[in-house]
């Protein structure tokens, strides 16, 4: 039996892990490495239909934000 991991998925699990953590529990080294994980995920995640689907989402919300003030 083969067990393959998705990076993208093992990724989110982490981020949600180190998140749920209190603030002040927080290094400064332990804040870079949270933002540098988040990166990556989004690098991972954006070439993929639900990347792609996030991005039109945000885009929408940006032009409606943008067209309600004028």
């Amino acid at each position: 039996m083969l067990v393959t991991i998705n990076v993208a998925v093992l990724l989110a699990v982490i981020i949600i892990l180190r998140l749920r953590r209190r603030t002040q529990a927080r290094s400064r080294f332990d804040e870079k490495l949270t933002v540098l994980i988040v990166l990556v995920f989004g690098v991972l995640i954006a070439p993929t239909a639900f990347g792609q689907g996030i991005l039109d989402v945000v885009v929408q919300v940006v032009q409606g934000i943008s067209q309600s003030g004028r």
